[in-house]
């Protein structure tokens, strides 16, 4: 079964408040045949998620707006907007925003999909581009919760 071509405008996708962030799910697994996801993430000035691994799936970062450390196994990377981040399943691997007073803004690409079920099962209904309420312990809780589900572990 083929799929058909889509296009997602620039107010499209599903966005969601999560762990402080705010993620937009444009292309999902069930979009894609299950071959990827893609979320657009915002993420508020010195924030970001804990720690966490991927078992099932590959993640790349492309920043566009910000900067952002990005620390994957031994490596540490500034990246700064245009900057691409690869980091394979089973690496464990966290990201902050280091830009002083303004969100970042970044596409994340899951190869194959499904961590996008993850942002929509948890997150709180959002609105894209804007930078959501600040980091709630209870969707640490929640990520906890379905981890295993969704192939990643915390910490």
């Amino acid at each position: 079964m083929s799929l058909p071509p889509l296009h997602i405008p620039p107010d499209g996708g599903s966005p969601v408040f999560l762990v402080g962030d705010t993620y937009t799910t444009l292309l999902s697994a069930a979009d894609t045949g299950g071959e990827l996801a893609l979320a657009e993430a915002v993420v508020p000035a010195d924030a970001g998620p804990p720690p966490h691994t991927h078992h099932g799936e590959s993640e790349t970062f492309v920043l566009l707006e910000g900067t952002l450390r990005v620390t994957a196994g031994d490596e540490q990377f500034d990246v700064e907007p245009g900057g691409v981040v690869y980091v394979p399943q089973g690496v464990r691997h966290s990201f902050k925003n280091t830009s002083p007073d303004h969100p970042a803004r970044m596409y994340f690409l899951y190869v194959p999909g499904g961590m996008d079920g993850m942002f929509q099962e948890i997150g709180r209904p959002g609105v894209r581009g804007q930078v959501g309420p600040p980091l709630d312990p209870a969707d640490v809780v929640a990520m906890g919760e379905v981890a295993e589900k969704y192939g990643y572990t915390l910490g």
